[in-house]
């Protein structure tokens, strides 16, 4: 019986994370969580961003426009999330970290100071878009890095790591609120139209640097520098040779969490505010509520997942989008139901998908590839569900005259991610597996 004890302390003392392993999970999350940051900003303040670089339009089609460049972002994403993989894939982890946090700061710190079309004509226009494009590429390979990062740091832990990221990659969106907040109550109206929205930018930009500064302390994960003497020298040519079927997988059971973030962070704050007409200072609370529960539910579905298949915790989330998705919309066009409450119930209701996701991608590919694999599949889903969401969202409403529109896009996406579970089992199981030597040297 003694002996039974012992076996178990020893066991739960290795499960728990050390002061170290939480430092290093941290500082991996902090590139998504700036990703994340800006993603909300530029939700939060597109309507000011469509007036000062499409002042020459009306104000529907210069929102459009802004979603646009938003959804533009995205596409760099992909090539980016490619390149930067292959080099974590071939000399490591560390290296991508430390360059791209800083490409990515200092691009959000010039998307503050861009002059308006008003001031430079065109190209403003075209050096916001030039931007944002730069600023895509390099987190195209942040998020995955940071997910590949620390499954490979703590493999036992992997569910409940991964949520940790995403609790503080959702830290990002909780600043963006803030400061989007913040701005609205120091300036009037026109100031944040003219200038205050700048400051959000700037600010994250700053953060980003630090993280920068921060993250020169991380280490190699050491499955990586286990089998660093194997690694693949074509990463993406072996990715797509023998692992696409994982490649496929992994876009669709991301697509419900990127349209969902889409929709929920970058679209609905225009959304609320100038189509249904909510007060901004409920609109900036609710978000606030719809994210405080939404990672809280990650970090309980991601500990759960480790115990447990985490493809039936996403297919349960999955269905739960299907049904209740259109019923939210309604509710919020309807005015029927306070949009606190309301937000928080959309908040809970992407936990399951939010909290499974990361780890059941990077669960699909082997060491050797797996920043490339996590890479290809997260960013191809985030570019076709998530960049385009505003801008899919907006355009179903003006094609359809139906403002709860949207809500067909999310159960389009949570449909995607439903079907795709049922082929999860097969490809699974990879985390903490071995790469054998020898095929790793044949395919050199």
């Amino acid at each position: 019986m003694q002996n039974l004890e012992a076996v178990n302390v020893r066991s739960a003392s290795f499960n728990r994370l050390t002061a170290g392993q939480w430092r290093l999970i941290i500082l991996a999350s902090l590139g998504g969580a700036l990703e994340f940051y800006d993603f909300v900003v530029y939700g939060v303040f597109a309507q000011f961003i469509g007036r000062a670089f499409f002042s020459m339009l009306d104000p529907m089609m210069a929102l459009l426009l802004s979603f646009a460049v938003f959804a533009i972002g995205y596409l760099s994403r992909p090539v980016g999330g490619a390149v930067l993989s292959w080099f974590g894939d071939r000399f490591g982890r560390r290296r991508v970290f430390i360059v791209s946090v800083i490409i990515v700061s200092l691009s959000t710190i010039g998307m503050g100071l861009v002059p308006t079309y008003a001031s430079w004509g065109i190209a403003a226009t075209f050096t916001m878009i030039l931007l944002r494009l730069v600023q895509g590429f390099c987190l195209g390979g942040e998020l995955p890095g940071s997910i590949t990062y620390v499954v490979e740091t703590v493999p036992r832990r992997a569910g409940f790591v991964c949520g940790i990221v995403f609790f503080c990659v959702n830290s990002g969106v909780l600043l963006a609120a803030a400061v989007n907040l913040g701005v609205h109550a120091v300036l009037t109206p026109d100031d944040v139209a003219a200038y205050g929205w700048r400051f959000a930018f700037i600010f994250g930009g700053v953060i980003g640097l630090l993280g920068f500064w921060l993250r020169r302390k991380l280490e190699e994960t050491p499955e990586f520098a286990h089998m660093k003497q194997f690694a693949s020298k074509h990463p993406f040519a072996e990715l797509l040779r023998e692992h696409w079927r994982p490649v496929v997988l992994g876009i669709l059971t991301t697509c419900a969490t990127a349209g969902y973030n889409g929709l929920l962070f970058a679209h609905m704050p225009a959304y609320l505010d100038k189509v249904l007409h909510y007060d901004p200072h409920q609109v900036a609370l609710g978000q606030n509520v719809a994210l405080a529960t939404a990672s809280i539910g990650i970090l309980i579905v991601g500990r759960i997942g480790d115990s447990m298949p985490r493809r039936h915790l996403m297919r349960a989330g999955a269905l739960l989008l299907i049904i209740l998705t259109m019923p939210f919309y309604h509710a919020a066009v309807s005015h029927q139901m306070d949009l606190i409450v309301l937000m928080l119930l959309g908040g809970l209701g992407a936990a399951l998908i939010n909290g499974t996701f990361a780890c059941i991608i990077a669960d699909m590919f082997p060491t050797r590839v797996r920043f490339s694999g996590v890479a290809l599949a997260f960013n191809l889903s985030f570019t076709l569900f998530s960049g385009t969401a505003p801008l899919i969202g907006t355009w179903l409403i003006s094609r359809t005259g139906d403002l709860a529109a949207p809500g067909y896009f999310m159960v389009a996406c949570a449909l995607l991610t439903f079907v795709a579970t049922f082929g999860l089992k097969a490809l699974s199981g990879k985390i903490a597996a071995p790469d054998a030597p020898a095929t790793a040297m044949n395919s050199r």
